[in-house]
């Protein structure tokens, strides 16, 4: 849970330059601890573009963009269709599992993002490039969140629609939406009373060549050793042995089913 602990830098970053400042701050922040801090500045003395993918990239802390994005989007969520509310905090805390030693920090940023007037999309588009690698992780960020919109209610237009634009910000496609749209708030279920097929990503009529495809592909994206590997934040990686099972109890039904 380092990326939670490491967040004090990205809340007083953001309080100065909003998401980008966010971003910085965290950066800065591990960079002051490694020894490093010249290292943030010199790909930037002459002039260019800041790239919050770059500055990630740099400094191996992916997971404190992760931290930051996934708190303010959060934010932004629940303030959507009106004041926020106890359900939707706890269901925030619950989903991305944010330790009591962090609690102060992630708050103080929860409510400045609360208030602000910064786009959601914009960080939704940096989760996007700092995690373009790997649909998984975006995929059960946007499972998250729809748990926190249900957390108190059945889903209202407002919160469809701000899911919406952040599901296209992800550029993820509509197999992960109806996964996502499906799955919030998680619930422990027998595997068989899933539709495997929808598990998979792939309609029934999909040829035996293609469905192998699919199941490899998600195996690639979903395995914890491949996703440690790239930097994907710890909580998430643990979440991954349990749904590597679900695509491979997925895969093995389609298997008996069809006699493949």
């Amino acid at each position: 849970m380092g990326y939670w602990g490491k967040i004090i830098g990205g809340t007083a970053g953001f309080f100065v330059g909003g998401p980008y400042g966010a971003v910085i701050g965290a950066a800065l922040g591990h960079a002051a601890d490694s020894g490093s801090i010249d290292a943030i500045r010199r790909p930037f003395e002459h002039g260019a573009a800041y790239d919050p993918a770059r500055v990630a990239a740099m400094f191996g802390r992916r997971d404190e963009v992760f931290a930051i994005a996934v708190t303010v989007l959060a934010a932004k969520l629940c303030k959507c269709d009106g004041p926020v509310t106890r359900l939707e905090i706890d269901a925030f805390k619950r989903n991305f599992r944010i330790p009591p030693s962090s609690a102060k920090g992630i708050g103080r940023l929860f409510d400045k993002a609360r208030d602000s007037n910064d786009s959601y999309e914009t960080y939704a588009a940096q989760l996007a490039e700092a995690f373009g690698d790997n649909r998984g992780v975006l995929e059960q960020v946007l499972i998250s969140l729809f748990a926190i919109a249900r957390a108190d209610g059945s889903l209202n237009a407002r919160e469809q629609e701000f899911l919406r634009r952040v599901h296209r910000r992800f550029g993820l496609d509509q197999i992960s939406w109806d996964r996502a749209f499906g799955e919030a708030p998680r619930r422990p279920m027998p595997v068989d009373e899933d539709d495997p097929y929808l598990a998979l990503g792939v309609s029934r009529s999909t040829s035996p060549q293609e469905l192998r495809a699919a199941w490899k592909r998600l195996m690639r994206e979903n395995h914890p050793d491949s996703l440690a590997a790239r930097g994907v934040p710890a909580d998430y990686v643990a979440r991954a042995s349990d749904k590597v099972a679900r695509i491979n109890a997925a895969w093995d039904r389609i298997k008996r089913e069809r006699g493949i």
